[in-house]
């Protein structure tokens, strides 16, 4: 049996602000139950984390983490949860805050996060053969396990969940964070500062990203946030494995957020339709198509264009409901269109998962036209909740969602390429012509009915990539 140590900054049930969280819970399950592999996540212990979590929580040990010229105490404790150990590092001082991220010394705190998972590994009955670190957070982790060699010839990985996000921080920083030889900067450093996710492209055995057409577009330097000379330099070690949702949770006919379960029935859809048309204030009508956005509200996931086509699009005999927060323009924006479209357009500036999952399972379409998109999860679970999705070919959304064509039947969804706002209202018109085409509709109905969108191929990949790099004598 293989041991595999993951490591994360959130991961759910435990704490969560996006789809790194969704990926962190629900895939060591995956790997341990379809792979036979001995998956563990490490953490911090974020203040947020619950005390009903806590109150499960072992104590294993407290130790001191080399932080530049000082020490910090750190302690670790150990949970199970559905068959995964689970590793959370507490101090006081870095992860007793409110919130997870956002803070002016964040680089700091997931740099002694990153030292400490290196101290905690002596601490542990747990010898991982590949430490498997995600995104700039555990970044450093990566960088540390290749120089100080924790666990002999234990491997490691690094996967990219967006690279926007890098981890940057002045190069002076390196003194204070590390006590290491001068040498080390160099695979630490880019465009004269600290970076944490290239010390983790640098040192890392394999690189992965979150679905195989983003693995290509961070080779260009309009996606890749200036790292594509280094992605260019590894693409060999680089490779895009696919997301997959836990078709567990997101199950319709099970979810104890909806009001009317169902597997994929359209009457129960209706059902649930005229339920949250109720909730939010739209008229009941089980036949007007509902057209569903629930997103952090930034540029990144094409609200731009959907700013400048959605007068037009509120013309047609459509409505529309908006769930999330992000920037006050796009707040603004939207709660102000609520006003001037109020039999047409609800906006809920807020997130909840009971209600985004209400909302999954009473719309007929989910837009999604992102800028760019490693992965997404949003289009998975909309499939999942027998929605269609609608979006732009990026990332992994190009990777799951495929044109329905009237000629042959195929397709799970309406997508447009280039990020042009009329492009978008284009298609978006096209979709109330397939849905008042009974026989298309249910044709492309039908094809959704088949998706299959677990993790189970997802981690055979994970399983084959961690074979190829574990010495044949582990």
């Amino acid at each position: 049996m293989k041991n595999i140590l993951f490591v994360a900054s959130e991961c759910t049930p435990f704490v969560k602000t996006g789809g790194l969280a969704d990926v962190i819970g629900s895939l060591p399950q995956a790997l341990k139950q379809n792979e036979g592999m001995e998956v563990r996540v490490i953490l911090p212990l974020y203040d947020e984390i619950s005390e009903e979590w806590r109150g499960q929580m072992k104590y294993l040990a407290t130790f001191d983490v080399p932080l530049g010229w000082r020490k910090q105490e750190a302690s670790i404790y150990a949970l199970e949860y559905n068959q995964v150990v689970y590793y959370f590092i507490s101090n006081e001082y870095y992860f007793t805050r409110k919130g997870v991220y956002g803070y002016y010394d964040d680089g700091e705190r997931f740099v002694f996060f990153c030292q400490a998972v290196i101290e905690a590994i002596a601490q542990l009955d747990y010898k991982p053969d590949v430490l498997h670190a995600h995104d700039w957070q555990a970044g450093m982790a990566v960088a540390l396990a290749k120089i100080m060699n924790p666990v002999e010839d234990m491997k490691t990985v690094i996967t990219i969940h967006n690279i926007k996000y890098q981890g940057i921080m002045p190069l002076g920083t390196f003194d204070d964070f590390f006590q290491l030889p001068v040498e080390h900067i160099s695979g630490m450093e880019w465009n004269g500062m600290l970076n944490c996710l290239k010390s983790a492209l640098f040192h890392a055995d394999k690189i992965t990203t979150v679905s195989p057409s983003y693995a290509e577009e961070i080779k260009d330097p309009y996606y890749s946030e200036s790292l594509h000379p280094l992605l260019i330099e590894r693409s060999d070690d680089l490779v895009g494995v696919l997301n997959g949702i836990d078709t567990k949770d997101y199950n319709p006919l099970t979810d104890p957020s909806l009001p009317v379960n169902y597997r994929s029935s359209r009457a129960s859809k209706k059902a649930n339709k005229m339920e949250i048309q109720e909730k939010v204030g739209l008229p009941i009508d089980g036949e007007k198509p509902l057209y569903i956005i629930i997103t952090r509200l930034v540029e990144q996931k094409g609200l731009h264009l959907v700013q400048h086509i959605l007068d037009e699009f509120l013309q047609e005999d459509v409505q529309m409901v908006i769930l999330g927060t992000g920037d006050e323009e796009f707040e603004r924006y939207f709660a102000d269109a609520a006003h001037r479209y109020p039999d047409k357009l609800a906006t809920l500036l807020t997130f909840d998962e009971g209600l985004a999952r209400q909302l999954y399972a009473s719309a007929d379409f989910f837009v999604m036209p992102s800028k760019f998109e490693p992965c997404g999860l949003a289009q998975l679970i909309a499939l999942q909740y027998k929605t269609v999705p609608i979006v732009r070919e990026t990332g992994g959304l190009k990777d799951t969602v495929f044109p329905y064509n009237e000629i042959t039947s195929d397709g799970n969804g309406f997508s447009f390429a280039n990020y042009n706002a009329h492009d978008l209202l284009t298609v978006l018109r096209y979709t109330l012509k397939i849905y008042h085409d009974r026989q298309q509709w249910m044709l492309l109905l039908k094809n959704i009915n088949k998706g299959q969108f677990s993790w189970k191929d997802s981690a055979r990949e994970y399983a084959n990539m961690y074979e190829q790099i574990i010495p044949i004598y582990a």
